[in-house]
């Protein structure tokens, strides 16, 4: 439970139909079972202790009688269990009956949630048997103890205060203001529902959908455990199909037509960082009753999947899409400033590497839009100290390929004169041999754009924003910066997508020779020909940084916690001392870049995460990153 993760766990027993002592007996190992996989939360469906499909059965005393001592022995069983237990039964009350779910905790019923909304169409006839459950709760006698019971609890842990529990059950999902919606409201962060959905065709996407979206519009964590075999098949089946989801992700989800136990971890913390974050998220006060019990607090083992690209989708086909989506906003950005503008051409500074690539692929792709000929795109390659034969190569043939008007302006003598010119050694290649040549770039495009009437297009990603890898007024700087929020491990892609659908092999050849060369700003002198200065060997691997960009820029983790995520995203890849070394230089170099994001050029958002100070980064430029350091110096 440490760092917000609690282990849940959906559990569909085997059952008999009315046979409430066998029953008790099949929950209380599926319970067993959950709870040796670490399971915190463990929730079993709808009047599981009965069977959901007893029918008239219900108005049975005896059977409502055994349900009750079903429930105790459920309770004695587990008393040595920690975690959290959600039972479902029918439950008599002053004079009427509920369909309820039992909460339990170490062998204590804590509190009954009744169902609120009592299907009574096609093959449901709940009303036959059920009334509907009251909002404020009322004392109910179990066991000689006063047992809170009402929809109107919340069920909070003393050991994780963010971990709030609400509960509803099946139809109550279904309708138009389910439940869940006001106990999210009041805080509730963890929402459970004991369910009973029969199965027809088509009905478990729909399932799937209305879960996974729940847990979207109340940025909280859902489980969903439906009944399944061993209930009635006299006119329905049960599938027993279970859905854990947290903020719009579907987590784990169990096979059909089965039973068993699915687990996974929900992020508590996480959800309650969402919920500070969304201002639209208004919080309520309806009187609810807070029921509180206490958990170990223990190192929980992840299992969920820790997307090691969070920017770039897993799945082809969304990846596909996403690519396509992308390019096409930027390009629509990009558009709506040349036609505001009266720009008569773009002027992009191509290098033959990633982000140059990308920029020019996106500015044809706005020429497109206004119906202007590529030629009106001023595409200038610069060569200085650092270029080697294959970029300048690529520079060109992508030039060309793409019918845009080609420009080349060696900066060598120029920098040259400048370095004359401020007593700079040219033998001695620090920062000033480097910025040097960036900002001479800078200049040549800037004054082409006056020139011709045109604007600079800035090729820098975000990444490179994030960690201050641009030189002050050089390639930091331009017109419209359509790159601005593309992470660098998406860039990748972007120019992947653009090669394998642009259907010019020419062209495609190119755009791959480009996406197999390392990364550099070359700026200083090749080796051998080759590139002698990579970036990532400098700054570290993108991968890495991308990781922690997301992780502490979109979701606010701590330090302690990107790094533990690191460590099982990457594990394989990369050993803990080098995730930390990296994790370091992050932290260092984004607090200390800042000045640079304060004065960033226009351009396009594209994704959940950027940096613009007119947008979602709203940081002093001297903000210190002592404490955030600190942790990770525990660390070691």
């Amino acid at each position: 439970m440490r760092d917000g993760f609690v282990k849940v766990a959906a559990v569909t027993p085997k059952i008999r139909v009315a046979d409430t002592k066998y029953n008790a007996g099949v929950i209380v190992e599926g319970i067993r079972e959950a709870a040796a996989a670490g399971a915190k939360v463990i929730v079993l469906p709808e009047l599981v202790i009965t069977g959901y499909t007893c029918s008239d059965l219900f108005l049975q005393e005896y059977l409502l009688e055994q349900a009750k001592r079903a429930l105790g022995t459920i309770a004695e069983e587990t008393a040595e269990v920690d975690a959290i237990l959600f039972v479902g039964l029918p439950l008599a009350y002053n004079g009427k009956l509920y369909n309820v779910a039992a909460v339990l905790c170490r062998g204590e019923v804590l509190g009954f949630v009744p169902k609120t909304y009592l299907p009574n169409y096609n093959e449901f006839y709940e009303a036959r048997h059920f009334a509907r459950g009251m909002a404020d709760p009322v004392e109910v006698d179990f066991e000689g103890e006063c047992v809170p019971m009402g929809t109107r609890l919340l069920f909070v842990c003393t050991s994780l205060p963010e971990l709030k529990i609400g509960a509803e059950l099946c139809e109550d999902l279904w309708t138009p203001e389910p439940p869940s919606i006001r106990h999210a409201r009041n805080g509730a962060t963890l929402l459970v529902n004991l369910s009973a959905s029969d199965e027809t065709t088509g009905k478990d996407i729909y399932r799937r959908e209305l879960v996974n979206g729940q847990s979207a519009r109340l940025l909280c964590g859902y489980i969903y455990a439906s009944a399944g075999d061993g209930e009635s098949t006299q006119d329905v089946v049960y599938s027993g199909h279970n859905v854990i989801a947290e903020n719009g992700h579907i987590l784990k989800e169990s096979e059909r037509f089965g039973s068993g136990v699915i687990c996974t971890e929900i992020d508590v913390k996480r959800i309650e960082a969402e919920r500070r974050r969304m201002t639209t998220f208004e919080m309520a006060d309806d009187s609810y009753v807070e029921v509180r019990f206490s958990l170990e607090t223990e190192e929980t083992a992840l299992t969920r999947f820790i997307d090691p690209m969070p920017f770039v989708p897993g799945n082809e086909a969304d990846r596909i899409r996403r690519c396509d989506e992308i390019l096409a906003i930027q390009a629509a950005g990009l558009k709506k400033r040349l036609e505001h503008t009266h720009c008569k051409t773009a002027v992009v500074g191509i290098s033959g590497g990633l982000d140059s690539t990308l920029a020019l692929l996106v500015t044809v792709r706005a020429f497109d839009l206004l119906g202007m000929p590529h030629d009106r795109i001023k595409a200038v390659t610069m060569p200085g100290f650092g270029t080697t034969d294959r970029t300048y190569d690529n520079a060109v043939s992508l030039i060309r390929c793409l019918g845009a008007d080609f420009t080349e302006v060696d900066i060598k003598e120029a920098v040259n004169v400048h370095f004359r010119d401020i007593g700079q050694d040219p033998a001695v290649h620090d920062v000033t041999y480097e910025n040097g040549q960036a900002r001479e770039r800078t200049q040549i495009l800037m004054d082409i754009a006056n020139k011709e009437g045109g604007m600079v297009i800035g090729t820098g990603d975000l990444s490179e924003l994030a960690l201050g890898w641009a030189t002050y007024n050089g390639d930091h700087m331009s017109m419209y910066a359509v790159n601005a929020s593309v992470p660098k491990t998406l860039v990748r892609h972007l120019v992947r997508y653009y090669a394998d659908t642009c259907g010019d092999e020419k062209l495609g050849a190119v755009l791959t020779d480009v996406l197999d060369t390392p990364v550099s700003p070359e700026l200083l002198p090749p080796e051998d020909g080759k590139i002698s200065q990579k970036t990532e060997d400098l700054v570290g691997p993108y991968e890495l940084h991308d990781f922690y960009l997301y992780h502490m820029l979109r979701l606010g983790f701590a330090p302690k916690k990107v790094y533990r995520l690191a460590k099982v995203a990457f594990d394989g890849v990369y050993d803990d001392e080098t995730i930390l070394k990296w994790l370091k230089t992050f932290y260092r170099r984004f607090f200390a870049q800042q000045f640079k994001r304060s004065c960033l050029p226009d351009g396009p958002k594209v994704g959940s995460v950027a940096v613009s100070p007119r947008g979602d980064l709203r940081m002093p430029s001297d903000a210190c990153a002592a404490v955030w350091l600190q942790q990770l110096e525990e660390i070691g």
